[in-house]
Parts: C-alpha cells; sequence; structure tokens
C-alpha cells in the first residue's frame, strides 16, 4: 500500500505551549527538538529511508517549519484553524501530488514510538478491508499502570487507555484509566506484571475515505469531555480496529506534561539512543 506517514505539529498547545521544539537529550547528552525526534522515530519504519513510505511534518507555525527543515524533514503546510491532528492530516492531503491508499498520523509527541508499532498497523489495514482506522494498543505493565495512577492522583492528564472487544474493534478510549481496578488488585502488579490496562499508542493509520468523512462530522459529546480526537470516529460509527503490539521490552510514553521530558529522556538513555 502506498503510505504517507505524517506528524502533525502545532505550537499553540494549551497545556505546554512551544510543545514540539521542547528539547530531549539523548545518551550522548546532545538535545534535540522532540519533533526531530518523532521524525527519526518515523523514518525508522520499513520503506521510509528508500522513500517507498513517505514522512511528513504538518505545520502551520513558521517556527517548526524552520527547525523540522533544518533537520531534513519535509514540510505540509496546513491551515492555522486545524482543530486537531487528524484535521490537520487531512489538510495535508491538499499538498500531496497522489493520494496515497494509507495514511499514517505519528503524532509529534510520541518519540519513543518504535517503527513495528507503524508496521503492524499497516499490516492491519492491508488484511481487514473492513477497517476504516487502525490504532496500536500496548498491555499496560505494573510500572506504566502505576505512572497512569500516579499522573491521575496529581491532577495531571497522562496518556490514553483504550478498551475493546473480542475482534479488537474498538469500545472506548479515555484520559482516565479505564477498566477501572478496585482494590486490593490495583495494588498488586510488580513492575514488570501484566494488567489489565491498555495504553492507547497515538498513532493511527486511516484510509482516506475515513478522513474526508471525519471532517464532515461535527464534535460529539464524548471528544468534547474526553478531549480525545477519535472518538469521533466512535460516535459516528466508523469501525476503528486496536491493534495489539509488543513493546519488545522498550518502554513507551508521550510527552504530555513538562514532567514527561525527564521520563522520556531516561528511557534514551537506557536505550543508548543519541
Amino acid at each position: 500500500m502506498q503510505t504517507a506517514i505524517i506528524i502533525p505539529a502545532r505550537y499553540a498547545s494549551t497545556r505546554y505551549p512551544g510543545k514540539p521544539l521542547a528539547e530531549l537529550r539523548g545518551a550522548n547528552g546532545v538535545a534535540k527538538p522532540l519533533i526531530q525526534r518523532s521524525w527519526e522515530a518515523a523514518m525508522a519504519v520499513q520503506g521510509a529511508s528508500s522513500g517507498a513510505v513517505q514522512v511528513f511534518v504538518a505545520t502551520d507555525d513558521d517556527r517548526i517549519v524552520e527547525a523540522a527543515r533544518a533537520f531534513g524533514a519535509e514540510v505540509l503546510m496546513t491551515a492555522p484553524e486545524c482543530e486537531n491532528g487528524t484535521v490537520r492530516c487531512h489538510d495535508a492531503l491538499r499538498s500531496l501530488p497522489e493520494m496515497p491508499d494509507l495514511v499514517v498520523n505519528l503524532q509529534g509527541d510520541a518519540p519513543l514510538t518504535p517503527p513495528w508499532f507503524v508496521e503492524a498497523l499497516i499490516t492491519a489495514m492491508q488484511v481487514d478491508e473492513t477497517a476504516a482506522v487502525a490504532t496500536p494498543v500496548l498491555r499496560c505493565d505494573g510500572e506504566t499502570y502505576g505512572k497512569f495512577i500516579e499522573d491521575r492522583r496529581a491532577g495531571r492528564v497522562g496518556g490514553t487507555t483504550a478498551v475493546f472487544g473480542s475482534e479488537g474493534r474498538a469500545l472506548y478510549f479515555s484520559k482516565e484509566v479505564v477498566p477501572f481496578l478496585g482494590e486490593p488488585l490495583a495494588s498488586s502488579f510488580p513492575p514488570e506484571a501484566e494488567t489489565p490496562v491498555f495504553h492507547h499508542v497515538g498513532v493511527y493509520a486511516y484510509r482516506p475515505a475515513a478522513l474526508d468523512a471525519y471532517v464532515t462530522w461535527a464534535m460529539g459529546p464524548l471528544e468534547r469531555l474526553e478531549g480525545l480526537e477519535q472518538l469521533r470516529f466512535l460516535e459516528n460509527g466508523a469501525s476503528v480496529k486496536c491493534v495489539e503490539v509488543d513493546a519488545r521490552g522498550r518502554v513507551f510514553w508521550e510527552l504530555n506534561n513538562p514532567v514527561d521530558v525527564e521520563r522520556i529522556e531516561a528511557v534514551l538513555r537506557t536505550l543508548g539512543m543519541e
């Protein structure tokens, strides 16, 4: 499938203004902006280095444009009115000379996204022609689950969780930790133990027709309450396939709050990523 990976990036984040340009130090002590580390994650996907899979940064901000071009990224300019990353991906398609078969939204705040997560989505969309959208989910270990609970107790909005049916069809996404685990179960997980909670990884693979439909739908009450753009698909009956992926021992975390900089830098050091 002809695939375009688009990395939507906006400067004016409500919770973390200027987030795409926040610097993250790697194992060698050298700092790179978040948007560069996210682009490097996309470029590690099979086919990206050869051009078989195209990678773009999509933004409306000149500061991000300048930074992205400085490290060699191709940039697609989008309208400033784009309300979320899904709409920005759709808007970016106007600048492509040819419509791809598949559009991957690799969000600019997820620099730890392993390439096999994206590759799994592409494969899932090839196999399941009924899926309009696919997105990865990662079973939380005790350590990650603990970080979710820590964030919520501190009043921080951290990662997103997902629940889905037996065939992988998404039932709901939430910034709360779902399903709810009552005591004593919630306190019983050692760091490496599997839990019943799935971390939603902020990557999406869409068919272009799904993006076309998305921008015609108004924001629904669930999307408005949770602040999660993918809920618009569920509220309008679109099929979102959750693809369970294996972290292969790698810690995954997005940059949602300033406190996450230290968390991500620790992982970069552990992995020896420069």
